[in-house]
């Protein structure tokens, strides 16, 4: 039942549900003191709903967003606390004067925001840019420099605490009954919005010089036209979930690592907050309109992570040839869907790839697969190099519910609490890693997610708690140290809106490369150290790595999903859920990545004699079945797989240059013409590019 009331109110956190059941009581609280009147009740319950009202902004922004959607926003809440505050005032017998001044105060402020808010929004949406960049140099246009953040940052809580003085003011006068410290409250609560009001407005007058769109546009375009991308990966999240981004940050190594010059296109705005360290230019365009006039002339290779409906705006460019690269090798609908067919290409990593579309009967032809492996896979750690801990070490990584109500899509709706229930009592230590998506379309998942953290952390408690929980405590700050600085090198954590990141935005160089994968290392070295050997972990956010939970792992249970795909390249056990209780033939048959998995029923009665694999590797029936398997889902370990992508890449920048030339001169492109040159000052000026390169790898 409180699971099922949390869902109704987004509430993910049982600290988070104590918040929200004190701010209720002692919002409900309010107007009872008010009409008791209780001059010391209501001060209690007035200060505890402004607390729990701040902690839940903090800890529980689903649920903030669930009030605003039921009318009860921020605004509506704290007049109702003066409306309640003036009713006791009343009560208690205040000077009518001063309650009926209190009433005006109350007004005065709410015509003060509006007008600050119309302010603002002026300001923001003039500063609003057609395309956003990041790695690109926008010297020639000048931005006005953003409103200092005490003015331009998250004003509507600050405008809307400014009536403390006056709540403060008006109490102290009921208990001492010295009226005066009620009008100075009266004032403070008027004279500091009018403050910020007359301040916004200087901010409002630099912000009207602000660059056209045409100008800015304009120096892009210069910018591009120095740069000379060839090769585009352009990604839309629409309007799902920016937690999307994870398919653009898998590509990021492998499009450094391009002998062409790769360019990001993103579409939007709330993209850069998640997008990964890369020295690549990034632009950001999320008007279709103004996509239409980036000049891109030496564009001859598209790459798609995903199918979005905002790709037919770029698929609109005839000069470059557009790829579905996809975010991962999976037997799901999404790794051999029809509608890829719009597409001159599809890279798949191995010949299962290949066979998956070719199912799909008269829509992909033969000749428009491309076989690429998975360059991300290089720092997955083989079998072979896996030295084990005290404790099998169980990945457990389910994939989300997807978009219909089919529970097998993912095992934590039918089977997932049971199967970790039975994982505690095999002793082994669990690593739980649920899709970020986990939870965002059906409550069933979402409680299901809830109940095996709490059987983790139960079960964690048992395990020398007072140890563990000591070495992550100390082990914090460092970690803390060093994802600060991760995010600096990876510009997340840069102030001020997009034009104040565009405005003090330069060139990225390719130095801090060395300096990032060191600090990504050791954090990941002090995170499994601080743990222990027999810790269970829950792993929500991005680091450790997906990659680095496999490096963990003596073995993965999973779902049908790429997650299962990359980690054949281990060469570890794995398990496939079955969750539909499928006969195995039927099972193997149908999805490709089951040919080297153990198999587990939904009942999970196979649970303990799948472990025997990792405790009794000699008895590993499954083995030479994941070797064969490797090559076929992602492909022959020699080309390596950045060889093989960066050969399809310039094959099919070749082919898009043949046609064009082509088609404007009416002949077949001269051989020189293709010779690879580019000028060195070219190459200088976006210096990120490894010196230590043949040169004919640059340009045309």
């Amino acid at each position: 039942m409180i699971r099922r009331i949390r869902s109704v109110l987004r509430v993910r956190t049982r600290s988070g549900f104590l918040l929200v059941l004190l701010f209720g009581a002692s919002f409900a609280a309010i107007p009872v003191c008010a009409l008791l009147p209780s001059l010391w009740g209501f001060v209690a319950a007035s200060a505890l709903s402004y607390l729990t009202d701040e902690w839940l902004h903090g800890k529980e922004p689903e649920f903030i967003g669930r009030m605003a959607q039921l009318r009860l926003n921020r605004i509506l809440r704290f007049l109702a606390r003066t409306a309640m505050l003036l009713v006791l005032a009343d009560r208690l017998d205040a000077p009518d004067n001063l309650v009926i001044t209190g009433l005006i105060v109350c007004g005065a402020q709410s015509v003060l925001l509006m007008l600050y808010t119309a302010l603002h929004r002026s300001i923001r949406l003039g500063r609003v840019l057609p395309v956003v960049v990041r790695n690109l140099h926008l010297s020639s246009i000048e931005i006005p420099k953003s409103p200092p953040g005490f003015l331009y940052d998250r004003y509507l809580r600050k405008l809307l605490h400014l009536d403390l003085p006056m709540h403060a003011g008006l109490l102290a006068g009921m208990v001492t009954g010295q009226w005066r410290l009620t009008e100075g409250g009266y004032g403070l609560s008027l004279l500091l919005p009018v403050l910020m009001l007359i301040a916004l407005l200087g901010q409002f007058r630099r912000a009207r010089r602000m660059p056209r769109r045409e100008r800015i546009i304009e120096a892009v375009n210069l910018q591009l036209a120095e740069y000379r991308p060839q090769v585009a990966l352009y990604f839309s999240f629409a309007a799902v979930s920016q937690d999307f981004m994870y398919q653009v940050n898998m590509w990021i190594e492998t499009l450094e690592k391009l002998h062409l010059r790769p360019l990001i296109v993103l579409r939007e705005r709330g993209a850069f907050r998640f997008l990964s360290r890369t020295h690549i230019p990034v632009v950001c365009v999320p008007k279709a309109d103004d996509l239409a006039e980036l000049e891109l002339p030496d564009l001859r290779v598209v790459l798609y992570p995903g199918n979005a409906g905002k790709n037919v705006h770029m698929l609109r460019v005839a000069e470059a040839k557009h790829v579905f690269i996809g975010h991962g090798d999976s037997d799901k609908l999404a790794s051999s869907n029809r509608v890829s067919k719009v597409f001159d290409e599809i890279w798949v990593a191995g010949r299962a790839g290949r066979d998956r579309y070719q199912r799909v009967r008269h829509a992909i032809s033969n000749d428009a697969i491309v076989e690429v492996g998975r360059p991300q896979l290089e720092p997955i750690r083989m079998y072979a190099e896996h030295t084990p801990g005290p404790l099998p070490v169980v990945l457990y990584a389910p994939t989300w519910e997807g978009w219909s109500d089919d529970d097998c899509h993912t095992s934590l709706i039918p089977m997932g609490v049971r199967l970790v229930r039975m994982l505690l009592a095999q002793n082994v230590r669990v690593i739980y890693k649920p899709h970020p998506l986990t939870g965002r379309r059906s409550a069933k998942a979402a409680a299901a997610d809830e109940a095996i953290r709490d059987l983790l952390r139960a079960d964690n408690r048992k395990r020398d708690a007072r140890a563990t929980a000591a070495a992550v405590a100390a082990a914090r700050p460092g970690l803390q140290d060093i994802q600060a600085r991760l995010d600096e090198l990876s510009g997340r954590n840069r102030t001020g809106d997009d034009a104040e990141q565009t405005r003090t935005g330069r060139i990225a160089g390719g130095d801090g490369a060395a300096e990032w994968q060191a600090l990504h290392d050791e954090w990941h070295r002090i995170f499994w150290e601080s743990r222990g050997a027999v810790r269970h972990n829950v792993i929500l956010k991005s680091l450790p790595t997906l990659y680095e939970c496999f490096n963990q792992a003596d073995i993965l249970i999973s779902d049908v999903s790429s997650v299962v795909a990359d980690f054949v390249a281990s060469l570890k056990p794995y398990v496939l859920t079955n969750a539909g209780n499928l006969p195995d033939e039927e099972f193997r048959a149908a999805y490709t990545t089951a040919g080297g998995a153990y198999l587990l029923d939904r009942e999970c009665t196979r649970l303990a004699e799948i472990l025997d694999s990792v405790r009794a590797p000699w008895f590993d029936p499954m083995q030479p079945h994941r070797r064969s398997l490797k090559e076929y889902v992602l492909g022959p370990d020699t080309p390596t797989s950045m060889e093989r992508f960066n050969h399809a890449v310039e094959a099919l920048a070749r082919k898009a240059e043949v046609q064009q030339w082509e088609q404007q001169s009416g002949g077949a492109l001269p051989a020189p013409q293709w010779e690879r040159h580019e000028e060195p000052e070219a190459r200088a000026a976006f210096g990120w590019f490894r010196r230590d390169r043949d040169p004919a790898y640059f340009g045309w």
